[in-house]
C-alpha cells in the first residue's frame, strides 16, 4: 500500500521585527523562488502570496516532509536568495517562528483565493474595512 495524505497547512511567518521591507515589485519571483522550492520537495503549492512584512503559503506537503523542516528549508533558502540577488536591501532575516494550521480540502478553494488577495484584504484591515 503506498502512502496518501491530504493535508493542506496554511503556514505564515513574517519579516525580523515585522520590517515591511518585501518589495512589491520583487516580491513575485520570490513567489517563484519559493514555488521551486516545493516542487522540488514534492510539495504541491496551491498559493503563494504577501505583503510587505509576512507571507503565506497554502500547501500540502510530501508525507516523508516534517513541517518544521519544510518552514526552516524555506526561510533560509529565501533569505540566501534575497541576500544574494540584493533584491531586497532593507531585509535581514525571518522572524523566528512560524504560524501553521490546519484546513479540511473542502476550504481549499476559499484559501486560495483568501491567500490569493493578501494584499487587498491586508490594506483593509489597515484602513479598519474589517
Amino acid at each position: 500500500m503506498s502512502t496518501y495524505t491530504q493535508i493542506i497547512y496554511h503556514i505564515v511567518f513574517s519579516t525580523k521585527h515585522r520590517i515591511p521591507c518585501l518589495l512589491p515589485e520583487k516580491r513575485k519571483n520570490l513567489f517563484r523562488y519559493i514555488w521551486g522550492i516545493c516542487k522540488n520537495k514534492q510539495c504541491h503549492l496551491y498559493r503563494v502570496n504577501g505583503v510587505e512584512d509576512h507571507i503565506h503559503l497554502l500547501v500540502c506537503l510530501h508525507p516523508t516532509i516534517a513541517l518544521s523542516d519544510f518552514v526552516k528549508d524555506i526561510k533560509v533558502s529565501a533569505s540566501k536568495w534575497i541576500k544574494t540577488n540584493e533584491s531586497m536591501p532593507d531585509f535581514a532575516n525571518w522572524q523566528d517562528g512560524y504560524a501553521a494550521f490546519t484546513h479540511s480540502i473542502k476550504e481549499k478553494n476559499v484559501l486560495i483565493e483568501y491567500v490569493g488577495n493578501q494584499e487587498n484584504t491586508i490594506g483593509n484591515y489597515r484602513l479598519g474595512k474589517n
